[in-house]
């Protein structure tokens, strides 16, 4: 049964998706559309994701993920945006140290995990 989308998934989504080109623009207008279907069975805070496709055009065309970051903290964490379709499908927050990110990030990114 799909739920909605936590607001720290909301923040997340906005902040990778803050680009000018049209695909971010495209997935941006998607948010308010989305919902959990799914979560990670590690404990971690990654979702599937579903988006109303009568409510709103998928996004050009383009590659996934369709944005990745890493995290300014904690330390080695980072962040994906997938898509199927053009839609929002899922949003996978990782930890290079292979321990669950149980907790959303602030959405505030580095250039990488040394940073």
């Amino acid at each position: 049964m799909a739920e909605p989308l936590p607001p720290e998934a909301a923040l997340t989504l906005a902040a990778l998706l803050a680009g000018p080109d049209p695909v971010s623009g495209a997935l941006r207008a998607q948010v308010r559309h989305t919902r959990v279907t799914g979560r990670c069975g590690c404990g971690c805070v990654t979702v599937d994701l579903v988006v109303d496709r009568a409510a709103v055009p998928p996004a050009p065309a383009h590659p996934n993920p369709a944005a990745d970051a890493w995290y300014a903290g904690p330390d080695g964490a980072g962040v994906m945006v997938f898509t199927e379709d053009g839609y929002l499908s899922s949003l996978e927050v990782y930890a290079a140290s292979g321990d669950p990110v149980t907790a959303w990030p602030k959405p505030s990114f580095a250039a990488s995990p040394e940073d």
